[in-house]
């Protein structure tokens, strides 16, 4: 029997749409949204990258991005510094830190209960059949 694609497609949206949605109620509780978390992960693993770069590591426009760092400057999460020629280079600030660390103790539990019905092996499954259609290696 054939799987339908528009099944399958729907089945994927709808189990990233629950995460999504514990995840931005549950960051609530440590200050943060999910896109504001996101975007503090994407600058804690890349300190000194620009808007562009880390833009495409959130899956935002670059506008997008340049608004929700502008944000989080004002909320005291990042620093913007001048970088190369006209880069502007982002980095966490102490607060951007913890908020970032208190995220992901938040996010390793709602992830654990999404994937809680799951068995490692099937995670591990699941893992390598999402990395295989992005077309990473693993998959």
């Amino acid at each position: 029997m054939a799987v339908e694609l528009q099944i399958l497609g729907r089945a994927v949206k709808a189990a990233q749409y629950r995460q999504h949605r514990a995840l931005d109620s549950r960051l609530a509780s440590v200050g943060s949204t999910l896109a504001q978390w996101d975007a503090l992960r994407a600058v804690g693993r890349a300190p000194g990258a620009s808007a562009r770069e880390l833009a495409a590591a959130t899956f935002q426009s670059e506008q997008a991005f340049g608004t929700l760092a502008g944000r989080l400057v004002a909320q005291g999460l990042v620093d913007r510094r001048p970088g190369h020629g006209r880069r502007i280079e982002h980095h966490l600030t102490p607060e951007g830190n913890r908020v970032l660390k208190a995220g992901h103790v938040v996010a390793d539990s709602v992830l654990e209960e999404c994937f809680e019905g799951l068995t490692e092996p099937e995670r591990a499954a699941l893992l390598g059949l999402l990395l295989k259609i992005e077309g990473q290696p693993g998959g």
